[in-house]
């Protein structure tokens, strides 16, 4: 019997003991630190690793955005470059769609787009600006644990042309002629409050042929290079720009009437007379129209009414108003555009007298003359008397216009732009045109990144 107490209570004691040691176990884990850590980084490791993953992923793609937006910015530079110059909207797309490529976008993955003027933003609808939209469909990485979907990401950017160019009053177009410009031999030409721009690439750009060659102006412009003597006189600038950007043609945008209309007989006036000539046929263009196919040939004083005035073939002359008469005879009119196709050709000599000017509104705004762009290889001779008033532009952008003779402007607003213009003959034109109806002709403007 003693015995068998003594076994019961050494069992009774041992069972509280586990109890107790029971009891104390969870804080007995908790109080023993050994192999806790590894447990620990065991569980945190992973999700540690994909945090630093992501993070990184997302400064990639950060630092892809922010070369996506450089390349935008760069593109829309260049496409408003092009637009400066005159290009198309196709020739515009082509150099914004370079310059992207060039600068780190990628067509493979992903879009461009190329608007003018843009479709969105505070320049919308402005025809002076190029908006370039950019997408790229970038990979996940790490992220994938969280979407299978590609991270897309955008650029946009738009460029401006400033409209804080410097007005002139001549142009040549053509881009790679030598003597684009050229002022030849003792001739003066002074250009009162205009500047001079060509847009030749070429060494001679603007060329002032003969050490006594005098031109007087503004300023002048020359995409390439320009070779002047000690006679050129620069008011508003120190020395020719050279290297300066293209000047957009400022009537690119005027579409060419349709050559229509019964044609009338070259003989227009006689010696010593006065003729009244007036456009009655209707013209597709809304205005009225004459029109002459074989040349104009002006005898005596001939008064122009307003209208389109089509000369298609042979020259346009002005003679003296008798064999045996020294009166000069003289151009008047009001609202006028001669418009020149096929193989006309201008022939004005220095005896004639004008006082003429273009229309103030409508298709052919601020148009005098207006040589077709078909006409390649084609020179036009203008001259007048000291007397003379023409108002408007003389416009031929693929001939060549030579002033001749005692060419002078003496009032109004005249503006030469041609494939090429050249001055054998002292001139004095004016611009001062902000009531003829012409558009500006914008040289040295600059761009800006706007948005």
């Amino acid at each position: 019997m003693k015995l068998h107490a003594k076994a019961t209570k050494l069992l009774s004691q041992r069972l509280r003991t586990w109890r107790k040691r029971l009891a104390q176990s969870p804080r007995r884990f908790l109080v023993q630190s050994s192999g806790a850590t590894a447990v620990m980084m065991a569980v945190a490791l992973p999700v540690m690793i994909l945090g630093m993953g992501i993070g990184a992923e997302t400064g990639y793609q950060y630092m892809t955005q922010r070369k996506l937006q450089h390349a935008a910015d760069l593109a829309a530079h260049a496409g408003a470059a092009r637009l400066r110059a005159g290009d198309s909207l196709s020739e515009i797309e082509a150099a914004a769609t370079h310059v992207a490529t060039e600068g780190g976008f990628h067509a493979d993955t992903g879009t461009i787009v190329v608007n003018t003027p843009p479709q969105s933003g505070p320049a919308a609808d402005n025809p002076e600006s190029v908006e370039v939209i950019l997408n790229h469909t970038q990979r996940r990485y790490f992220s994938l644990l969280v979407s299978n979907e590609p991270v897309q990401i955008g650029a946009r950017a738009v460029a401006r042309i400033s409209a804080t160019g410097s007005v002139a009053c001549v142009l040549a177009l053509d881009s790679t002629a030598s003597g684009a410009i050229t002022v030849s031999g003792s001739t003066s030409v002074g250009l009162d409050g205009c500047d001079i721009a060509s847009n030749s690439n070429a060494a001679d750009s603007v060329l002032m042929s003969g050490s006594s060659a005098a031109l007087s102006a503004n300023c002048a412009h020359a995409v390439g290079q320009a070779v002047v003597t000690s006679q050129l006189q620069l008011s508003g600038c120190p020395a020719v720009r050279e290297f300066a950007p293209a000047v957009r043609d400022p009537y690119a945008h005027v579409a060419e009437p349709a050559v229509v209309g019964a044609c009338r007989s070259r003989n227009v006036g006689s010696p010593n007379s006065t003729t009244t000539l007036t456009p009655s046929d209707n013209h597709p263009s809304g205005v009225k129209s004459i029109r002459f196919c074989n040349g104009l040939n002006i005898r005596g004083d001939v008064s122009f009414g307003p209208g389109l005035y089509i000369i298609e073939g042979g020259d346009f002359t002005v003679h003296n108003a008798g064999a045996d008469s020294s009166a000069q005879p003289a151009m008047a009119g009001e609202g006028v555009t001669f418009f020149l196709t096929g193989s006309a050709r201008i022939v004005i000599n220095g005896n004639a007298e004008m006082s003429i000017s273009a229309p103030t509104a409508g298709p052919f705004s601020g148009l005098l003359y207006f040589a077709s762009r078909s006409q390649s290889g084609i020179s036009h001779r203008l001259a007048g008397t000291s007397g003379s008033t023409v108002h408007g532009a003389v416009y031929a952008p693929a001939s060549e216009l030579v002033m001749t003779g005692n060419s002078r402007s003496s009032g109004g607003c005249t503006q030469i732009i041609g494939r090429r213009v050249t001055f054998t003959g002292n001139s004095t034109l004016r611009s001062e045109c902000s009531n003829a109806g012409t558009s500006d002709i914008l040289a040295n403007e600059t761009i800006a990144i706007i948005e």
